[in-house]
């Protein structure tokens, strides 16, 4: 069978790659991909964005494409998978009403509330007024988030008052994230150690995935300002079996259901982003509706089972039927940014130590990279996914660090501690 994944991100060169391992599948598109996609074996780029849901879906149809994959959150947001089944096709992803779940930050915290699942106090505004006033009764930190789609950057962490006023003015006169910062939430600053856990779900039936822990501030020692995600390994070192079940109890089971009885049917990937307080109980910092990156670089390194048959069976609602394998060694994936990231940053950039030797169990998945001329070229802000396997989290890191010591490009960085968390 044919599969096109949609997206052009690392989290899309991993999908792809482990789709294209699939004895199911004979060949594996991309939409747009990227330098890393087009070089894969099975796997070929087709030049139309994520978000071009007519011309996918005529592309579908002219390739007799079979399953559809969803990476990216915004097609999602914009109604993709109902488009794609309305003509007939298999797509894998929520609709557009259950992205609301990571759409809207101020929906998703109202869900959360409504259903009884843990996660911090909060409110939402619109006008600068009434958040300054809200401020006034609470006590820093404090988190302030983009309400809608801000490419995982649009949070952030005030420790006192004048950078929380500061931060709800420059989202909601200042623009700083467009059409996302339109409406601010404001929320209890929440402590502990986070873990992203993400599931397949069907409708009803729940298969998780490994848990991953990620790491989305710039600088070494989870410090600066947060980005997309500069580093993740697989499993989270907090989740316990224990944790393992409450999640399952307390969140994704309550979630699925209390969508169910507002007449939201969820299949596609969801992804709750979990703080766990020193309590133990897992509280939700927020929802996703796709599989996370950098998350999905280690989490796609350790599965040994088949992703497409996992989506086939979710489409057809038998989830309860699979069974996801995964190697018993950690991985761990550390992001290449380019120079200014998660700020301004330049493109077209050589990207040079990409023929150096691999070994087995590490792989350099790409993200913001294009083609040119036979050279590979920055084209993004997150550029590379250097992911290794190992028996420790400690051999995954000398692994990963020996390769992105050998890759590099004009103005090129890297955090130089992914991990540490579990390990210290």
């Amino acid at each position: 069978m044919k599969v096109l994944i949609t997206g052009g991100g690392g989290r899309e060169h991993a999908l792809a790659w482990k789709a294209a391992q699939s004895p199911l599948v004979t060949e594996v598109f991309v939409a747009p991909g990227n330098a890393g996609t087009a070089m894969e074996d099975r796997i070929n780029n087709v030049d139309l964005p994520a978000t071009d849901i007519d011309g996918l879906i005529r592309f579908a149809m002219d390739t007799e494409i079979e399953l559809t994959i969803i990476g990216p959150e915004a097609p999602l947001v914009l109604g993709i998978v109902d488009a794609f089944k309305s003509v007939g096709l298999k797509c894998f992803g929520p609709s557009k009403s259950a992205s609301r779940l990571e759409g809207s930050k101020t929906f998703s915290k109202q869900f959360l509330v409504r259903h009884s699942i843990p996660t911090a106090a909060f409110e939402s505004f619109v006008e600068v007024g009434p958040a300054l006033d809200y401020l006034e009764t609470t006590s820093c930190p404090l988190v302030i988030k983009a309400d809608g789609l801000a490419a995982g950057k649009g949070v952030i962490i005030a420790k006192n008052r004048q950078q929380a006023k500061q931060a709800i003015k420059d989202m909601l006169t200042g623009n700083q994230f467009g059409e996302a910062g339109r409406r601010v939430v404001i929320e209890q600053f929440l402590h502990g150690e986070e873990a992203s856990f993400i599931c397949m779900i069907d409708g009803k039936n729940i298969l998780p995935m490994a848990s991953s822990q990620d790491y989305k501030k710039a600088g070494n020692g989870d410090i600066g300002p947060n980005t997309g995600g500069m580093g993740a390994c697989s499993p989270a070192p907090g989740l316990t079996d224990e944790i393992h079940n409450r999640v399952m109890n307390c969140i994704m089971r309550p979630t699925i259901d209390g969508l169910r009885a507002e007449g939201v049917s969820y299949t596609g990937f969801l992804y709750a982003g979990l703080m766990i307080g020193n309590d133990s109980i897992p509280r939700v910092l927020e929802f996703n509706c796709r599989f996370g990156d950098p998350e999905t670089q280690p989490v796609m390194m350790r599965m040994q089972s088949d992703i497409v048959a996992h989506c086939l069976a979710a489409l057809d609602q038998k989830l309860d039927r699979e069974v996801a394998v995964w190697d018993h060694r950690p991985a761990l994936g550390v992001v290449m940014a380019a120079s200014g990231y998660p700020g301004e940053y330049k493109k077209s950039e050589v990207v040079t130590g990409l023929d150096g030797p691999d070994s087995e169990g590490l792989k350099i998945f790409h993200a913001g990279t294009r083609l040119h001329n036979n050279q590979v070229l920055t084209n993004g802000g997150r550029v590379l996914c250097v992911t290794a396997l190992g028996e420790t989290v400690r051999e995954c890191q000398d692994r990963v660090y020996q390769a992105t010591d050998r890759i590099g490009w004009s103005g090129s960085w890297f955090r130089g501690d992914i991990g540490h968390l579990a390990i210290d």
